[in-house]
């Protein structure tokens, strides 16, 4: 199954799945898309799309078996690795830096850079923030395929064109802006303030 056949909305539920797999008791072998659409709150339908494009279909009146799920749940999260760094220390970048939940996607978040930054120091969490005149060396060696940009909207162009040049073709971006890319790499954008209005709109 290939991952660009699974919607984003489908992979942000993987974790809710595994969560209730896991938390069901041990004796439980078997297991069915509608009970677990019922103990979710999801439309049996979509539960059913879900778990068929990830671990195929279940058996006729039993279901999946409750292992085998767990494992093609969790081995279509973490999958390959792929390792990633962020460029920005401020706040944000420390807080992407330090957040778990990366890795239960298959994707360590080893390090971020930044250009006020003088010698090598650490997070909170305990991962290297290091200066940028370290960063082409780092790159390489820890084969960074993934690059989160977390600086202010004047400083992200130059930050991606350097991601670029390291190799790096997949970048994450929090700036507020849009930026110039080469045809083969690919940049995800993430709004916040964009995201929280649309959240106000539901108030309406």
């Amino acid at each position: 199954m290939k991952e660009t056949e699974i919607s984003r909305p489908a992979l942000g539920r993987i974790p809710m799945y595994l969560r209730f797999l896991r938390g069901l008791p041990s004796d439980m072998q078997f297991i069915s898309s509608t009970v677990i659409a019922k103990e979710l709150g999801l439309g049996e339908v979509q539960v059913r799309k879900d778990l068929g494009a990830l671990c195929g279909s279940g058996k006729p009146k039993v279901g999946y078996k409750r292992s085998e799920l767990i494992e093609s749940l969790q081995g279509f999260m973490t999958g390959e690795k792929v390792n990633a760094v962020i460029v920005g220390a401020g706040r944000l970048g420390k807080a992407l830096l330090d957040y778990s939940g990366f890795e239960d996607f298959g994707i360590p978040v080893l390090a971020a850079f930044d250009a006020k930054v003088a010698s090598d120091t650490v997070s909170e969490g305990g991962k290297p923030i290091l200066p940028m005149t370290e960063f082409s060396d780092f790159c390489k060696a820890n084969d960074i395929r993934i690059g989160i940009i977390a600086v202010p909207s004047d400083s992200a162009q130059s930050v991606s064109n350097l991601f670029y040049e390291n190799g790096v073709r997949l970048m994450w971006c929090f700036a507020p802006c849009q930026l110039y890319k080469p045809a083969d790499a690919v940049i995800q954008y993430e709004n916040l303030a964009l995201s929280l209005a649309h959240l106000k709109m539901q108030t309406k």
